[in-house]
């Protein structure tokens, strides 16, 4: 790919206001909240159980999602297996580390521009491939998870009034204080078939079927299937299926897959589970000795340095077109069919671009243009960017749509707004 030009009369400064801003749409091109996309709206469709095995009471939708409403779980421990599989090409591990760099916070930008043990870059490595979690909770003050890996181990641990980060392999710790009376350990990325399930049944109306799809053993329990599929036309979402505890209510598997088939896009599940009250010293910790240890009010402060030569997401200097974020977020259509509308304030990745070398950007170029469909419409041209769950369109003159929907209700929807 030839590098992007700017006009002949822009100045230094201007041209990287605008790759900047560039650099700022491209954040959003792959997705790092999956569900927060994908969490569509819920409309109940009462429905039977089938049956199964376990042999189980038959219940209606609307019970058993009152069942989870109502469940009051505050104690558990066990192990998660987590399978993300969005469709991504296999950039050597180039995939997590733009993850991890959209992240937005300190040490967003990878390990060499902050704490190797911020929960803001490593959490984020759950949006892509697999993972086993073991996971530990007592109450809204007490929660662990933490990240095996073949020969190293993170942990993000909150014990009351602190929140601890540690990675062995760098032996690095990250600390900050938790605000009081919130879930902080797992606020901000899902870990558990909990979290996602939540996500994706915040709210209620008429775009989604909602059925008990039979029974299941999920980790050794007896389990209810809650089905959710949108009752609409365009959704790259073709069912999220929940696995629910039948003595609890407790959600003990999450898988969500798409409508172009195949395999799960999430799949997120208890292998163990016990929900006997955890030892009070899971929660315990004392930074080892040597470690290094950031506080995350100082790591909020320090300046990102990024690798020389390193121009992706997350690293180096912002620009002003950077730093002023996204102008008019909006959101388009309802339901499933929802799309996020916004304007960088700068060119956007000009038709015959995705090519190539995205302007400089090196991999981050070539992982883009390995994703991009050029596409014109009503509104003009730009670049679709394609995962096996959210697209998002950039049009040559900044603007962006994302959403779980197909291409062409991208397209609708830049036609509609022009």
């Amino acid at each position: 790919m030839a590098p992007i030009d700017t006009d002949d009369n822009t100045t230094a400064g201007e041209g990287e206001e605008l790759r900047a801003g560039r650099r700022r749409a491209a954040r959003y091109v792959v997705p790092v909240a999956v569900m927060g996309v994908a969490a569509a709206t819920i409309g109940l469709v009462p429905a039977l159980a089938d049956s199964g095995d376990p042999d189980l009471p038959k219940v209606t939708a609307e019970q058993l999602l009152q069942k989870m409403a109502e469940s009051d779980t505050e104690q558990l421990s066990g192990t998660v297996r987590i399978n993300t599989d969005l469709g991504l090409p296999d950039l050597g591990g180039l995939e997590s580390g733009l993850m991890s760099g959209m992240s937005g916070g300190p040490g967003g930008g990878g390990k060499e521009d902050g704490s190797a043990a911020d929960p803001s870059a490593r959490l984020t490595e759950l949006a892509s491939g697999s993972h086993t979690l073991r996971v530990a909770a007592d109450g809204p003050d007490k929660q662990k998870v933490s990240l095996l890996e073949d020969a190293a181990e993170y942990s993000l641990i909150h014990n009351g009034k602190d929140v601890w980060g540690y990675d062995s392999e760098s032996d690095e710790v990250y600390h900050s204080a938790a605000p009081e009376g919130t879930e902080q350990s797992r606020k901000d990325v899902p870990a558990t078939p909990k979290d996602f399930a939540e996500e994706a049944l915040k709210s209620v109306d008429d775009t989604t079927s909602v059925t008990v799809g039979g029974t299941a053993q999920v980790a050794g329990r007896d389990a209810y299937r809650l089905v959710v599929e949108p009752k609409q036309e365009g959704s790259t979402v073709g069912a999220i299926t929940v696995a629910v505890d039948a003595e609890t209510g407790t959600p003990l598997k999450f898988t969500l897959t798409p409508a172009s088939g195949g395999a799960a896009v999430v799949d997120a599940g208890f292998t163990k589970v016990s929900f006997d009250k955890p030892d009070a010293s899971t929660f315990d910790f004392t930074p080892p000795e040597g470690a290094k240890v950031t506080e995350g009010d100082e790591a909020a402060k320090a300046p990102e340095h990024g690798r020389k030569g390193d121009r992706g997401p997350g690293r180096g200097t912002p620009g002003k077109a950077e730093a002023s974020g996204m102008e008019g977020m909006k959101v388009i259509g309802e339901g499933w069919n929802s799309i996020a509308a916004f304007d960088t304030g700068a060119k956007g990745l000009p038709a015959g671009a995705a090519g190539g070398d995205l302007d400089g950007m090196g991999d981050l170029g070539g992982f883009l243009g390995s994703l991009g469909d050029q596409v014109k419409g009503d509104f003009g041209s730009g670049t679709v960017f394609k995962t096996r769950l959210v697209n998002a369109l950039i049009t040559d003159d900044g603007k962006v749509y994302a959403g779980a929907v197909t291409k062409d209700a991208l397209v609708k929807a830049a036609d509609a707004a022009k």
